[in-house]
């Protein structure tokens, strides 16, 4: 497994996420898109979470990764997480993202889940995606 071709996923989905302007709009300027959020964040933002690869078997080389988005949110409800996660939803599921030294066979939206943190008034939405890649030059 190379460590690379999970890190070009993970630059792939950021830059994607923030070249969309409505999932932009969504979560501040500058945007709030993290891989780890500074102590002092502001509401709403998103945190590119826990990610998973293992073998694709039958594919010498191919990868399958699971991705997980999580969003929170001091809206009253669960409003302003769902509208987050149906902007990522919008730019990820069935995704053409262009990695460096892989190829995205597909990104698939798999499920998503909002509940409320322990913090008062604090949401909490994940969001999980299925990503398989092949290596560059070895097409689907």
């Amino acid at each position: 497994m190379s460590a690379d071709v999970a890190f070009s996923l993970q630059k792939a989905v950021y830059d994607a996420l923030l070249a969309d302007a409505a999932f932009a709009a969504l979560i501040g300027d500058p945007p709030r898109l993290y891989d780890a959020p500074p102590r002092d964040v502001a509401y709403p933002y998103v945190i590119l979470g826990e990610a998973r690869v293992k073998d694709w078997p039958g594919v010498d080389g191919g990868l399958e990764h699971e991705l997980r988005l999580q969003t929170y949110s001091r809206h009253e409800g669960r409003r302003e997480v769902k509208a987050v996660l149906n902007a990522a939803y919008d730019v990820l599921h069935d995704a053409a993202l262009t990695l460096d030294g892989a190829a995205l066979v597909a990104c698939r939206f798999v499920f998503s889940d909002i509940f409320p943190r322990a913090e008062t008034g604090v949401y909490q939405g994940v969001a999980r995606y299925r990503a398989v890649t092949t290596p560059a030059g070895t097409g689907s």
